[in-house]
């Protein structure tokens, strides 16, 4: 098995010491042998360290692949972005006008070219053949549409699978997809029957970390994600409390409002989120019971709201200056009145003039 130190003397270009070092430990394993030396034990960080370069070895080693294949039998060639279907896995949002860094791209392609090639794969169904469907550069094709510009492309044949694992490798390495991308990315990839350990290989994440995001994938409607788009500056539990807020026959009402309204499209990605999730977590204005009070003239002097088990009387200017202090006046009389009218009923043993 190699070691760690000739995985980075070959990642470094230094192979050439690599003989000597085997033949070093091994001399040193058969010394040792059968002599009793206590087994050392590898510290967590020394071990995290060996995951990082098994990581870092990989990544060397898939680069390197590429570049062989690249000079091998794979060259750049130019595609009308016309013959260019997109991934059967959509893995972004935002795409086109709202993108925000978009323009910014389409900018870019048009003052210097394009600079990086996207890859493409033969359309695999025969009735579309001599078509392409993208494995990543979607925004880079999108750019190129726009700009009337062939795409500068490297054409591979693809498995699906192949296909999943290079859209979630480019995306880790440029552009990183948002939560809700990755969320809807990873529901995509299993309602198109690939397995668990397929998605999260292709997401580069962890067991826990993939039933979160299915979690909210699934508490999230596909239509509302699109409608508010990437939202890169929101992550996990803000989407997991608005797929809360969204439950209900109510709240969807209320989401389909919001979401279709102008004010709403005319915002950015982020600000669409916190509208939508305003608008269904607002807590309603509180109701209350108010009579309104006129004058045998029937104009308006003011109003009666009842507030839990208590009521105020607000009058207003049309009720005569002064009408306040001589209802007040008025009032002892006026509750003799009514009491007097319910005899029934136990009165407390107040006295107005004590109060």
């Amino acid at each position: 098995m190699t070691s760690r130190r000739e995985q980075l003397r070959s990642m470094f270009g230094q192979q050439e010491a690599a003989p000597h070092l085997q033949r070093k430990d091994s001399a040193a394993t058969d010394e040792t042998a059968g002599q009793g030396v206590p087994r050392r034990t590898v510290a967590g960080s020394v071990k995290a360290m060996g995951l990082s370069l098994d990581a870092l070895n990989e990544q060397v080693t898939e680069a390197r692949r590429l570049r062989e294949s690249l000079a091998r039998d794979e060259r750049v060639v130019d595609v009308d972005p016309a013959l260019i279907d997109p991934s059967p896995y959509a893995d972004r949002l935002s795409v086109g006008p709202q993108d925000e860094g978009f323009a910014a791209l389409r900018e870019s392609i048009r003052d210097g070219g394009q600079q990086v090639p996207v890859l493409l794969r033969p359309h695999p169904h025969a009735a579309k053949a001599g078509r392409y469907q993208s494995a990543y550069g979607h925004r880079r094709i999108q750019a190129a549409r726009e700009l009337g510009l062939a795409v500068k492309a490297i054409v591979r044949p693809l498995t699906d699978i192949e296909l999943a694992m290079a859209q979630g490798r480019e995306n880790a390495e440029r552009r990183d997809l948002s939560f809700i991308e990755r969320a809807m990315f990873a529901q995509t990839l299993l309602k198109n029957g690939f397995d668990r350990n397929t998605a999260q290989t292709a997401l580069s994440v962890h067991k826990s970390e993939m039933s979160r995001l299915i979690q909210v994938a699934e508490a999230i409607p596909r239509h509302i994600a699109e409608a508010i788009g990437a939202a890169p500056k929101v992550g996990r539990p803000r989407w997991q409390a608005l797929g809360d807020a969204l439950a209900g026959e109510a709240a969807q009402v209320k989401a389909r409002d919001e979401i279709t309204s102008e004010r709403f499209r005319n915002a950015d990605s982020d600000r669409r989120f916190q509208m939508l999730f305003s608008r269904l977590t607002r807590k309603p204005a509180r109701k209350r019971d108010e009579t309104v009070l006129r004058g045998t003239n029937g104009h308006r002097i003011g109003a009666l709201s009842v507030r839990g088990k208590g009521s105020v009387i607000t009058l207003s200017g049309e009720a005569g200056e002064g009408f306040g202090a001589f209802l007040a006046a008025r009032l002892p009389a006026l509750h003799a009145e009514f009491a007097a009218a319910r005899p029934f009923e136990r009165q407390p043993n107040r006295n107005f003039e004590g109060d």
